[in-house]
């Protein structure tokens, strides 16, 4: 602490007992000027070790009369919810430091912070152009907008840090492309060199990571402190055994289950797959423990409820909120003592991801419990909890040269000024996801983008003036608009607006399919509470309160994400290596208690289950072996014949007797 302000260093150590190791380890590094990707596990103190080194820099400017109104810190978080938790958390070191300020008798400029993200109001916005915070919270996406508008960009121009935290949740998608761009973008409209600071708890490989986060001209530090940290985990099975399809007595056994973990701990966290499984476990578990203790949370929810349910957990008002990934990252919602996940949650980072989130302190200890729903799920939870224990990790795959993502940004730069095509390239270059970009698509996309294209009254919506000649590029005048209303890598979800009446309040939103197929008179839940229908309107269900009323469950469609490439390696190293002791289902569940570690019935179901399989199909099936199954209907095929066929990399094909396939595990 000695290369803090003493002011910083004595609210510091009247606040915590003693830094934490990665704390220790990166603010030398952040001090320097170095940039940093810190890689530490949930709970080890990241996000302090980024801010409290700006909020020192801040402090000295403003003891000295130095701090003006400019941006100096932005934050980029990738949930708006997360940021703005992240900018009500920055108010207890700033309200403690400026406290011991002016009780030194100084008389100083105050440290602002502002959240600009897609839920803040235009009055704000605008107030924010007035008098810049010293610290900008905000999103990738509204990142995106402040660095296209013209006052906004303007306010960008002081920015000497930037922090991207939970950097793995952008870098596999479009949106990791779009934020690598964006990033680069700030750093030539700032007149500062921009120190970068990268934040995540699950990261593979870090050096990967690295290289995105600074881009291809800048050096990085890395501090890894690895994702593991102590956990205690478990599996939990119904009484009933398993089968293909959980019913409804079996839930109600799980439910049962997890009504009696809730009942042990003070607050519990139970994560689904999907908002319609979310809404169900809230309703039954409401019905065991009492409506006002359990709450629902997931993306589909009005920004105000979603706050309303964390800020009840935090207050310990809640004693259990059922969640999907809205919940997965770090929002502060105090102290949760146990995790429980419903269903395979398909990716090992995932399901590290979501139990961190209970003892989520220093020197907690993580508790979660995996629920499978199906014989095949119990598989998978199985080779999932031991590929945590081997310390396993997803390898984290950034997308190279989205060309969609790119026109977006060449527009969106060239709208906000003029470029000689030969220096926006070398920009567009020096981020990780473009350093391969040829100069053949850049001209390609840039001519694109100017020529627009052909309509039955011509050539339309060129958004760029491209003098191929001198090598120079502009906006039109439509350029900026499309830019600003169009910006992003979300993709574009079809939903209805659910809006109570009569005050007009924003409940949250169902899917278009399910609002069209609803009636006036029907009752659904969402956000753990029943709404009848009173209308539904163009993009709009308007709703009362249905006072309780048994509901129906809305649905969404395309929720599941699929299996991770590590976890379906897991499950194929985990069948090849049980593969000889499937002899008899004794040999396999005794070999599964004392190799794997499960538990004796999970042992049993999973032994009936790979026995009976083999039995059935001759093989396993491997990532080097695919079976592949035949099916016949009424009209035709031979039911006497072989029913599947097993291929393998050494052949050239399934062969022509097989009319209809399906690859299982692939």
């Amino acid at each position: 602490m000695e290369a803090f302000h003493p002011i910083v260093a004595s609210w510091f150590e009247d606040a915590f007992e003693a830094p934490t190791e990665v704390q220790e380890q990166a603010w030398p590094c952040i001090q320097r000027g170095e940039n940093t990707l810190i890689a530490a596990p949930t709970g080890a103190g990241k996000t302090l070790a980024a801010f409290l080194v700006a909020i020192d820099r801040l402090l000295r400017k403003t003891l000295s009369g130095a701090l003006a109104n400019e941006t100096a810190v932005v934050y980029v978080s990738p949930l708006k919810a997360l940021s703005t938790d992240v900018n009500v958390n920055l108010s207890v070191p700033l309200k403690g430091i400026q406290e011991r300020v002016r009780t030194q008798g100084y008389s100083v400029v105050p440290i602002r912070t502002a959240v600009r993200t897609g839920d803040t109001s235009a009055s704000e916005r605008a107030a924010m152009l007035r008098k810049p915070p010293h610290v900008l919270v905000t999103t990738p996406e509204s990142l995106y907008l402040l660095v296209t508008a013209k006052r906004s960009r303007e306010m960008l121009q002081t920015v000497q840090t930037v922090i991207v935290d939970e950097i793995h949740a952008v870098l596999p998608s479009r949106r990791g492309a779009h934020l690598a761009l964006t990033l680069e973008r700030l750093a030539h409209v700032s007149r500062h060199p921009i120190q970068r600071i990268g934040l995540s708890a699950t990261q593979r490989p870090v050096n990967t990571v690295a290289s995105y986060l600074t881009g291809c001209e800048g050096n990085c530090t890395i501090v890894d402190l690895g994702h593991n940290r102590k956990m205690e985990l478990a599996l939990e099975l119904p009484r009933s055994p398993l089968e293909t399809i959980m019913a409804h007595e079996v839930w109600a056994e799980i439910y049962n289950r997890l009504a009696e973990l809730v009942a042990d701990y003070r607050t519990t966290l139970v994560f689904t797959s999907t908002r319609h499984l979310a809404e169900r476990i809230a309703r039954h578990l409401g019905e065991r423990l009492g409506r006002d203790n359990v709450s629902a949370h997931h993306g589909s929810l009005a920004h105000a409820r979603r706050r309303d349910a964390e800020d009840k957990l935090k207050r310990g008002e809640l004693r259990v909120l059922v969640a999907t990934a809205s919940l997965e990252l770090g929002i502060d919602i105090g102290s949760v003592d146990l995790v429980c996940q419903i269903g395979s949650p398909r990716s090992i980072s995932t399901f590290l991801q979501r139990v961190g989130r209970a003892g989520h302190y220093i020197g907690g200890i993580a508790k979660g419990r995996l629920f499978p729903i199906t014989r095949e799920d119990l598989f998978e939870c199985a080779a999932l909890l031991d590929s945590v224990r081997n310390g396993a990790l997803e390898r984290v795959k950034p997308q190279e040269n989205p060309i969609d993502v790119l026109a977006q940004q060449i527009v969106a730069e060239a709208s906000a000024e003029d470029w000689q095509t030969d220096a926006l390239y070398e920009l567009l270059k020096r981020t990780w996801p473009y350093r391969n970009l040829s100069r053949k698509v850049f001209d390609a996309t840039v001519a694109m983008a100017a020529q627009g294209f052909d309509t039955a009254r011509g050539r339309r919506k060129g958004l760029l003036y491209y003098n191929a000649i001198n090598g120079r590029i502009s906006g039109r005048p439509a350029a900026r608009l499309v830019a600003l209303t169009s910006g992003g890598a979300i993709p574009d979800s079809a939903e209805y607006r659910v809006i109570m009446e009569p005050t007009g309040t924003s409940v949250g939103k169902v899917h278009e399919d399910f609002a069209v197929e609803s009636f006036a008179g029907d009752v659904f839940q969402l956000g753990s509470s029943s709404w009848r229908i009173l209308k539904v309107g163009s993009g709009v269900v308007r709703v009362e309160d249905a006072q309780g009323a048994p509901p129906t469950f809305p649905f969404w469609l395309g929720e599941s994400n699929a299996r991770s490439d590590e976890l379906s390696r897991a499950l194929s190293r985990f069948r090849a290596a049980i593969n000889p002791y499937l002899d008899s289902r004794t040999n396999t569940s005794n070999w599964l208690e004392e190799n794997k570690g499960l538990p004796g019935p999970a042992a049993v179901q999973i032994a009936e289950y790979l026995v009976a399989s083999r039995e059935l199909l001759g093989v396993l099936p491997l990532q080097e072996e695919l079976v592949a199954e035949r099916f016949f209907d009424d009209s035709g095929g031979d039911p006497t014949s072989d029913s599947c066929s097993v291929w393998s990399p050494r052949q050239s094909c399934l062969g022509p007797s097989i009319a209809q396939t399906s690859l299982s595990d692939i």
